[in-house]
């Protein structure tokens, strides 16, 4: 039902309204950054398991330059990142299957008793505290847990980048993730009971696992390092989906625009730093605590579940009329919402203080902060649509007009870069008119469309944002020839606006050799820090790019008053 992806931001907001995706959206970038937080404390703990207890102190510190490693790494690309740990995966699987071959042969003659015990056990617990005693304790461990569904949240956020046909791509790589984890984790748990695994001072349960094979201590290493690689790697999910989580929120204006625009490796760098820096602060303020990161990542990963599955249930109940198996998906996600809800409950009654209550304030302040800035950025448009008052008056754009002119390259030409056909860009071509009169005898207007989250979807999307940028270029074209003034207009295509709107502008600087060029500049009457953030400044970013090639340009002010 949403096959460009986007996850549940996209679906608590498309089929619940902006407000519950504003909350979904909030909670999953907190638990994105506490994705980065728990896997590299929970690799650091597999590290330290083998090295001298006296070591400990030290455990923070290495997982703070491990953090400071992967902003480095990420910063340089997802392609290099997850290139150079493709072997670890392959020293996981061949490391665990030897622990699973050797713990089955060494304990074999052991399972019965063990499949007799664990029957015993549960008989003895259902008799002391029953059904709903064992529910609660199920719960609390399969909140535990919830950190494996990230996986599916960073697949369906990153469905952009699959391989076609993206939906089976996706459904294929879910179905891949679950059996692998279900797999894996009742291996686990089976070897735990085989060897009679228990909590031992500095060491984790896994470590304590693979000690009880007797293999050597290099086999305890390698086994212990190539887990912690893995969640290494694991960390990367944070770093990669976060920022997008981010640019679609920033497209619907609950984070700066600048969040919006996708880097020529699919991560905004902006992104990955404030990611990052946000982990880093969190792994000193819980010192790396694995139990209270894990409480406080439950809490917002049942949050954002209960959401979608909220989401899909209206969605059944307005769609009962049109479709034939309504009845049985709306059971299966109304059996979803109740378990969601309930775990969330659970955990956060349960691990209030332990935790769960900065969970809480966190993504409250965030969601606080994302309505502030969509505030800011709706005043700021209401101030502007003053601007369209000077529509009223100008010659008719629908005159017909020859929008494919010859321009004259010797002439003095004014090359000015717009956006969409609005306001703004008219005032601008006006003031160039009001500023040097007579001196241009021709208009270039120059467009760049941004691929972003938004439009970054498909082959048709593609061409949608083209055919749209065309028409509004030729829009302006109209006016200015409308006002006597021949014009043309040049667009490109990309993912960075500075990089594009430089190459059009330097084959633009070749072709005219007499061109200034011009851009507008919001600028308020009283300049404040926020702004500079919420705003971006890439007029100035593409002047100084100019001005280094020698050309000339102009940042023209449009003001704004508080």
């Amino acid at each position: 039902h949403f096959p460009s992806g986007g996850g549940g931001y996209v679906v608590a907001t498309k089929l619940l309204g902006a407000p519950f995706g504003v909350v979904s959206g909030s909670a999953l970038l907190i638990d994105y950054i506490l994705t980065i937080t728990v896997s590299i404390a929970s690799g650091a703990a597999q590290i330290f398991s083998f090295l001298p207890y006296a070591w400990q102190p030290w455990m923070v510190p290495v997982e703070a330059v491990a953090i400071i490693l992967l902003i480095i790494l990420n910063l340089r690309g997802i392609k290099e990142s997850i290139s150079a740990l493709v072997p670890i995966f392959i020293l996981f699987l061949v490391a665990h299957i030897a622990v699973f071959i050797g713990a089955v042969v060494l304990r074999f003659g052991d399972i019965p008793q063990v499949a007799s015990t664990a029957v015993s056990n549960l008989h003895n617990d259902l008799s002391t505290i029953g059904w709903l005693g064992m529910f609660l304790i199920f719960a609390r461990a399969y909140s535990r847990g919830a950190g494996t569904y990230t996986g599916i949240e960073a697949v369906s956020n990153g469905l952009q980048i699959m391989r076609e046909p993206r939906v089976p791509t996706a459904k294929r790589t879910m179905v891949y993730m679950a059996v692998s984890l279900a797999i894996t984790a009742s291996a686990i748990f089976l070897l735990y009971l085989l060897l009679g695994v228990s909590e031992e001072p500095g060491k984790t349960l896994n470590a304590v696992m693979v000690e009880k094979l007797g293999f050597g201590p290099w086999f305890v290493m390698t086994v212990l390092i190539s887990e912690a690689a893995l969640l290494f790697v694991a960390a990367q999910t944070g770093f990669i989906d976060g920022p997008r989580v981010m640019a679609n929120m920033a497209n619907d204006r609950w984070m700066p625009h600048r969040f919006a625009s996708l880097s020529d490796r699919l991560t905004m760098h902006y992104g990955i730093i404030l990611m990052g820096t946000a982990s880093l602060a969190l792994l000193f303020y819980t010192q790396g605590h694995i139990d209270t990161l894990v409480t406080m990542y439950s809490v917002n990963v049942f949050v954002t579940f209960s959401l979608s599955q909220l989401g899909m249930v209206r969605f059944w109940i307005r769609e009962r009329r049109n479709r034939s198996e309504w009845l049985k998906s709306i059971t299966i996600h109304i059996i979803g919402l109740i378990l969601c809800v309930g775990i969330l409950a659970i955990v956060v009654y349960e691990k209030f203080e332990e935790g769960a209550w900065l969970t809480v304030v966190i993504t409250s302040v965030l969601i606080l902060l994302c309505v502030i800035i969509r505030r800011h950025y709706h005043l700021v448009t209401l101030k502007l649509r003053s601007l369209s008052d000077i529509l009223q008056g100008l010659p008719a754009e629908d005159l017909p007009v020859q929008t494919k002119m010859k321009l004259d390259g010797k002439k003095p030409t004014a090359i000015l870069l717009v956006e969409s056909y609005n306001g703004l860009g008219i005032h601008s071509m006006l003031n160039i008119l009001k500023q040097f009169p007579g001196y241009f005898k021709q208009i270039v207007f120059v467009s760049v469309a941004v691929v972003d989250s938004g439009n970054f979807k498909g082959a048709n999307e593609m061409d949608r944002l083209e055919e749209n940028t065309i028409h509004e270029l030729d829009r302006y074209v109209k006016l200015a020839v409308n006002l006597g003034l021949p014009a043309a207009s040049r667009m490109s295509v990309g993912t960075e606006a500075v990089e594009e709107a430089e190459k059009v502008c330097l084959e633009l600087a070749r072709e005219f050799k007499q061109s200034v060029f011009f851009a507008a500049k919001l600028v308020f009457q009283k300049q404040k820090w926020y702004q500079r953030i919420l705003h971006s400044e890439t007029a100035y970013a593409i002047q100084n790019r100019l001005q280094f090639q020698g050309l000339s340009m102009v940042v023209l002010p449009v003001r704004v008053w508080n």
